[in-house]
């Protein structure tokens, strides 16, 4: 017997009781939904947005690891289990997707770069980067041609952080949408050295103040606390848009996104539909929004029900059952159909192919990618361009993540609303 399968076996009868039958059950849901998920050949090709899902397969957060005594986490969702064919034409929305879905097309970014600020290293950033990029047509990444670069938090390629699976997946998907949205996009990767606000505010400094960086996307958070205040200078950063997931647990704030320097940005359910955009969308019910309890309201946020800053600003998709392609195969089981099932369990970090996850960790990098298409940081006032243009984004009207008073800061409505902010991108106007 494979020491690997004893091992799993052994550990699944420690459990003992009602846990080996929930195991067991777990077992065979895994064996039913996986299989390996290396190839990534395929194209564009296909009419309409994937199907979402099996249902069957859980929705759990990354497991990014955090420091013992710290608080700040990422907030990607995805399935477990990979896709059960390897088509990166089934496992959720596909770039051409959101550029329908936003009315993106026509647009392009070149010679501007979008930054990524994450904890820890993946170890298969730029590989898995160009396996998705190559699935879906679009043009090299790499470092050799100048388009990537991965640094450390004080801008050096070396020494690089330690491995954290769970994060990189979460570096995966950031990677993905930045692609997804601006192909023509370069892309800075900066990983902090620890989940921690000192790590990440350093490397949050090198992200913005890198030569050609027009925006950065922060897909991480934490509660306020009487800590945050002082962190905000390292978002204050004139001519460069910075974007910040506002969160996956529903009703209540994180911090950056209730930062006055940064675009917060919500979450949505993204399906497609008989109108005349071809898609519609609801409030993602576990978008993080709310009212700040310490963060002054900015000058050019209007809403009456919340004396203090206002989350979120603007919205993407989010919701993992609507979610996005992801392509990901730094995990800590070594890849294969036994790794695909210890994944599937929840006994391994990380992917082995192609996911279809979400979380406002998607929406973040899909916005900052959107203002490095628009160009037009430079004259932007932090969060504050959309709240001018919002004949520019789509009102999202219905859904809800939670019950609050007054209500419009959990329940989406007609103008401004908590989970979704101003609504999503129609075009690159409002940025």
């Amino acid at each position: 017997m494979d020491l690997r399968m004893s091992g799993l076996i052994a550990r699944i009868f420690r459990k003992g009781g009602a846990r080996v039958a929930a195991l067991g059950a777990a077992l065979v849901l895994a064996v039913a939904v996986t299989t390996p998920a290396r190839a990534v050949s395929g194209s564009t090709a296909g009419s309409g947005a994937p199907a979402a899902r099996s249902a069957g397969a859980s929705i759990v957060p990354f497991g990014c690891a955090a420091p013992s005594t710290g608080k700040i986490h990422c907030f990607g969702k995805g399935r477990l289990a990979p896709n059960a064919t390897g088509n990166p034409n089934s496992s959720g929305l596909r770039p051409a997707d959101l550029i329908s879905a936003y009315k993106l097309s026509g647009t392009n970014g070149a010679g501007r770069t979008v930054a990524i600020v994450d904890a820890f290293d993946d170890p298969k950033a730029e590989a898995d980067l160009g396996a998705y990029r190559s699935a879906y047509g679009l043009p090299a990444c790499t470092t050799a041609n100048g388009c990537f670069k991965k640094v450390n938090q004080s801008g050096q390629t070396l020494p690089l952080p330690s491995v954290d699976y769970g994060w990189g997946e979460e570096e995966s998907l950031d990677l993905d949408m930045v692609s997804a949205i601006c192909p023509a996009c370069h892309i800075l990767l900066v990983e902090a050295s620890s989940a921690d606000t000192t790590s990440l505010s350093a490397a949050e400094d090198t992200a913005a103040t890198t030569p050609g960086v027009v925006a950065v996307s922060n897909s991480w958070g934490g509660s306020e606390d009487s800590t945050t205040i002082a962190a905000d200078s390292h978002f204050n950063h004139s001519g460069v848009a910075i974007t910040a997931s506002s969160g996956d647990s529903g009703y209540g704030v994180s911090w950056p996104a209730s930062s006055g320097f940064v675009t917060a940005v919500g979450g949505t359910s993204l399906k497609t539909a008989s109108n005349a955009r071809g898609w519609t969308e609801t409030a993602w019910a576990s978008a993080g929004s709310g009212c700040s309890s310490n963060e002054t309201k900015p000058s050019w946020q209007a809403d009456s029900g919340c004396a203090k800053r206002t989350v979120a600003d603007v919205s993407a998709v989010a919701d993992p059952n609507t979610g996005v392609a992801v392509y990901d195969t730094a995990n800590s089981c070594g890849g294969g159909t036994f790794c695909d099932l210890l994944l599937a369990l929840g006994l391994a970090q990380g992917a082995d192919g192609w996911v279809q996850v979400g979380g406002t960790s998607a929406s973040s990098p899909i916005i900052a990618s959107v203002y490095a298409l628009a160009g037009n940081t430079s004259s932007t006032l932090y969060g504050s361009y959309p709240y001018s243009h919002t004949s520019s984004l789509f009102d999202v009207t219905s859904g809800s993540n939670g019950t609050c008073t007054p209500a419009y800061l959990c329940t989406a409505g007609v103008g401004y609303d908590g989970p979704t902010g101003l609504g999503t991108p129609n075009g690159v106007g409002a940025f």
